[in-house]
Parts: structure tokens; sequence; C-alpha cells
């Protein structure tokens, strides 16, 4: 008897054990303490990212033999970080890049900020060049300057180094060959007939009569053909 009280006594003594709502409670409390810890970490690496980038920011300004400045490639955020502390510095920042991985900021001082030539060669991943771009510049206005030129003089006319009939000559004369260029007559042998002498002025009685005569003549022959030779004597 007195073992059975130790026991409940015991029993009585311990914590029930935790209900399903209770678990619930503190796996959420877990992961609301995890994520406030998360949130406070990522928002010190962000303050101090900025403090890098104005330090950075800060040296380029100062050193007067730069006037432009590239920084390494970086994620979204951390660009848009870069361009807040170039913007509430004066200065005049771009991104650059085809995917995510590979976008990088631009940094220029405003007296040096660039030209849209000068953007373009940056977004197709090419570097600038001062001189090779004047140099373009240079053949595009000549290229440019030569086209209204050529469009104020009008059409060019061709004029041949000689003439036909001076090459040809000694085969058929200057004079045939003038003659041949510049004058042709039909030969009526080759049916070149006018087509007043082609129409025919007959009535039809008189054609028919025609053709019926034609006819008795082609059978007339035609008999003559088939009769046999007189005998001679």
């Amino acid at each position: 008897m007195a073992e059975l009280d130790l026991l409940g006594s015991i029993l009585s003594s311990m914590e029930p054990p935790p209900s399903m709502g209770d678990r619930e409670a503190r796996r959420a409390r877990e992961q609301t303490a995890q994520l406030k810890k998360l949130q406070e970490q990522d928002k010190r690496q962000k303050v101090e990212f900025r403090k890098r980038m104005e330090k950075e920011v800060s040296g380029f300004i100062q050193d007067s033999s730069q006037t432009k400045k590239r920084f390494q490639p970086m994620s979204k955020v951390e660009r848009s970080i870069l361009h807040d502390v170039v913007e509430v510095a004066g200065l005049t920042s771009f991104s650059f890049g085809d995917d995510e991985d590979s976008r990088y900021v631009m940094v220029f001082k405003k007296e040096f900020a660039p030209s849209d030539e000068e953007l373009e060669t940056y977004r197709r991943g090419e570097e600038w060049d001062p001189q090779l771009a004047q140099e373009k510049r240079r053949l595009k206005e000549l290229a440019q300057k030569q086209a209204e030129e050529e469009a104020l003089r009008g059409p060019t006319v061709v004029n041949p180094n000689s003439d036909y009939k001076d090459k040809y000559s000694h085969l058929i004369g200057k004079v045939a060959a003038k003659d041949a260029a510049h004058t042709m007559e039909a030969n009526k042998a080759y049916g070149c007939v006018p087509a007043a002498n082609k129409r025919d002025t007959r009535s039809i009685e008189e054609a028919m009569n025609e053709i019926r005569a034609k006819k008795r003549l082609r059978q007339s022959e035609e008999e003559g053909r088939r009769a046999p030779p007189a005998k001679s004597s």
C-alpha cells in the first residue's frame, strides 16, 4: 500500500505531457525567433555593405585622376544600395550586363557623364575607346556628306569611251553602220505587207465563184493524170 502511495505522489509531481496545441505554439515561436534572427542578420549585412560602398565612392570622388569606376558584379539588392549611395553623393551610375549574375555598376563623375554612344558600347559588352569612336564618327560624317553631294548632283550619266559604229566600221563601213543604226525598212519578201493590202475587197459571191473554179480546175487536172496515155500508131 505504501508503494502505491509513493508512485502516486511521483506521478502527481510530474508535469503533464504537452498537448498538440502546445507543440504547435512552441514550433511557431521557434520559427518566429529564427526569422527575426535572419532579418537582423540581413539588416546588419546591408548596413555593413552600405558603409563599404560609401567608403569606396568617397575615395573615388577624392581621386582626381579617375573619371569613372567599375564595380564587381553584385546582386540586385546590392546594386540598389550602391545606386542610392551614388545618388546621395551627387554622381551618376548605370548598370550593365546581360544576365543577373554578371550585372555590374559603373559610376561616373557629373562632369564626365557618358554619352549615348559610350553607354551603347558598354551595353554591347565592349570597352569604350574615345579615339576609335571619334574616327568612326568622322567616317560617318564624311559618308553622309558625300551622299548629300551626290543627291545634289543628280543621277550620273554614263558616256561610253567609244562609239559602237566606229568599233565595227572596219567590217560594214561607216556609212552602212550609220544607216543600219538609224534606218530600218520592211522587206516585202518576208511578208511585211501593209494592213490595207491584206483586206479582201471581194463580195461573198465572187469569192465562192473563185473557190468553185479552183475546185473544178483541180478535179480536171486529177482526171487528166488518171487517164491512160494514148497509143501510138
